[in-house]
This record gives C-alpha cells, sequence and structure tokens, in this order.
C-alpha cells in the first residue's frame, strides 16, 4: 500500500488502484491533455532518475528475423582469417 502522508480519515489505495485510476481518469481526457500527462511522467522519471530499461543488442536485432548459426560463425571467421599469415612459434 502507499501512504504518502495521508491523513487517518484518507483511504489509502494500493498501487494496482492507482493505476487504474490513472488510467481512468487520463481516458477521459483529449488526446492534447493526455500528451501533456505523458510529458509531466516523463518529467518526473527524470527527476528521478528513473531510466527505462536498456534493451540488449540480441533483443534490439530480434525482430529482424536474423538467424545466425554457430556454422555460420565459423564459416565467416575461416572466410574472414584463412589467408591471414601466421608465424609458426
Amino acid at each position: 500500500m502507499i501512504n504518502h502522508g495521508a491523513q487517518a480519515s484518507e483511504v489509502v489505495m494500493t498501487t494496482e488502484q492507482i493505476e487504474q485510476t490513472v488510467l481512468t481518469k487520463l481516458r477521459a481526457l483529449p488526446p492534447d491533455k493526455q500528451q501533456e500527462v505523458l510529458d509531466f511522467v516523463e518529467f518526473l522519471e527524470q527527476k528521478n532518475g528513473i531510466k527505462p530499461p536498456r534493451r540488449s543488442a540480441k533483443g534490439l536485432l530480434a525482430d529482424l528475423g536474423i538467424h545466425i548459426s554457430k556454422e555460420d560463425i565459423d564459416e565467416a571467421r575461416r572466410e574472414m582469417w584463412g589467408n591471414f599469415p601466421r608465424e609458426d612459434i
């Protein structure tokens, strides 16, 4: 439960209740006011140092449908390094 200095007579809402209330009120607003709410939430995130989680490189490329197998990687290595001069030790 969230209690931000609530008085004894105030009803304390759960996080889920707050989210639902905010969504209900947000949906009742015109689009320009919804944008203002979004801008304000983003401002609060910046102010509190909250950053959205970063996606991994694999996650960023997941929707491209690229599937590289171990064999593909091995073949690319052979092609790249096949003619590279080597010193015999």
